[in-house]
């Protein structure tokens, strides 16, 4: 390993300390820190500076770690007993329509040479970063409201079925569609071996307290289990010719299944969010910068033009699908919904790389699709925040001042309900 190898993971990490701080400090920058990370990238990689190189061993190692933790921590989230009842319909629903309003925007990009793949496209536009959403409705106090239950449903159902469209019907592996439709049927029946396997072992008294007894010590048990968990399904997806992405989102999602319930270990999961965000994660989006044709994006003056279509293109499969919580919420709180799950980028960046390995999409149009999705992150969200401030201080008790003596106005007469 060269010096220069190491010089350039130095100027990675150094960026992943400083994209967060930054973010904190500077008022004005009001998206995540991932998009300062992917721009920061940009900025010392080959269309910039030249600090970090496309082909730099360490930071293409931990960058696929950390592609892996992404999809991982992204698995975590989701929460199958969710998925159940009428949400689970309407975000089934609403995912079917996100599709096909996606194939609709795929066959016209089609039609004027911008993609290649039609069915690409939509299958890129369709996922949601959950990992973002959830933050944003935490903050704003609607975790728990309808819309919010609604809007995490629909978000999980989108990023599993994003990932598993994708990783199913865009490998790089060879074999026909319907041979890796059979291979995908079997690694989740062999998932939910593991499922029930890992819930039967989980429920013993000696092994849980051999488990307490090392989960807190310099052992770390419960996090290495959860590594070894990861790395083995990712190995097995690979083995068996199907996407590594999958591989490490399902890991998650049965990690999350079979550790629903935390009390004998609180901080696991802050633990293995510290490996994930702390470490992996950032060097994963700095390295996407890093790769970022940004010199293609700009020489080519059509090119950019594409990047405000494809958020009008992410607005309007996510966007027009919440409709059909209208009935539930209200169009104003179906509108916040759509437009945090029209926020989308962890998985347009791994699309992106996955679509140029293909061919199923060009270099230059994944650059774009890429500037969509930072574009989505630092937009969609303070939108839906805006809506939903405005929302509350509709609902807020109104006061008249008579004099010195205040007098209650039923809000109720002037918001509907």
């Amino acid at each position: 390993m060269t010096g220069a190898s190491l010089n350039g993971l130095f100027i990675v990490t150094l960026i992943a300390v400083m994209a967060p701080i930054l973010v904190a400090t500077v008022r004005w920058l009001r998206f995540p820190a991932v998009v300062v990370e992917i721009v920061a990238g940009i900025v010392i990689g080959p269309a910039g500076l030249g600090w970090v190189r496309t082909d730099d061993v360490p930071v293409g190692v931990l960058s696929l770690v950390g592609l892996a933790f992404v999809l991982f921590l992204a698995g975590l989230e989701i929460d199958l007993r969710r998925l159940t009842g009428r949400p689970a319909v309407l975000a089934l629903r609403g995912y079917a329509l996100t599709i096909i309003l996606g194939l609709g925007m795929g066959f016209a990009f089609h039609v004027v040479g911008w993609v290649r793949s039609p069915t690409f496209l939509a299958v890129a536009l369709s996922a949601t970063a959950l990992g973002l959403v959830v933050p944003v409705l935490k903050d704003a106090g609607e975790i728990t409201s309808t819309m919010g239950q609604l809007t995490v449903v629909g978000a999980s159902t989108a990023e599993f079925g994003g990932v598993v469209l994708l990783a199913v019907f865009f490998s790089a592996s060879t074999g026909s569609t319907t041979e890796r439709l059979a291979t995908f049927a079997g690694f989740l029946a062999f998932a939910a071996v593991i499922s029930l396997a890992l819930a039967g072992t989980g429920g013993n008294p000696r092994i849980e307290k051999l488990l307490a007894s090392l989960q807190d010590t310099t052992a770390e048990i419960r996090v290495r289990l959860a590594v070894a968990l990861l790395i083995g399904f990712v190995a097995l997806a690979a083995s068996v010719g199907l996407e590594t992405i999958l591989g490490a989102f399902v890991a998650g999602a049965v990690l999350g299944l079979v550790d629903h319930d935390s009390t004998n270990h609180p901080h696991f999961r802050t633990k293995l969010e510290a490996i994930g965000f702390g470490f992996v994660v950032p060097v994963f989006f700095i390295a996407s910068g890093v790769r970022f044709d940004l010199n293609a994006l700009v020489a080519n003056p059509a090119a950019i033009a594409r990047v405000p279509l494809f958020v009008l293109a992410l607005l309007v499969v996510h966007a027009l699908p919440n409709a059909l919580y209208a009935p539930q919420l209200g169009y104003r709180s179906a509108l916040v919904s759509g437009l945090l799950q029209a926020t989308s980028l962890p998985f347009i960046v791994t699309a992106a790389s996955i679509g140029v390995a293909t061919k199923a999409i060009q270099p230059v149009n994944a650059a774009a699709l890429i500037a969509a999705g930072m574009l989505s992150v630092m937009l969609f969200p303070a939108m839906a925040l805006g809506l939903v401030r405005k929302e509350h201080r509709k609902k807020a008790p109104a006061f008249h001042f008579a004099e010195s003596t205040p007098r209650r106005v039923n809000p109720e007469s002037k918001v509907r309900s």
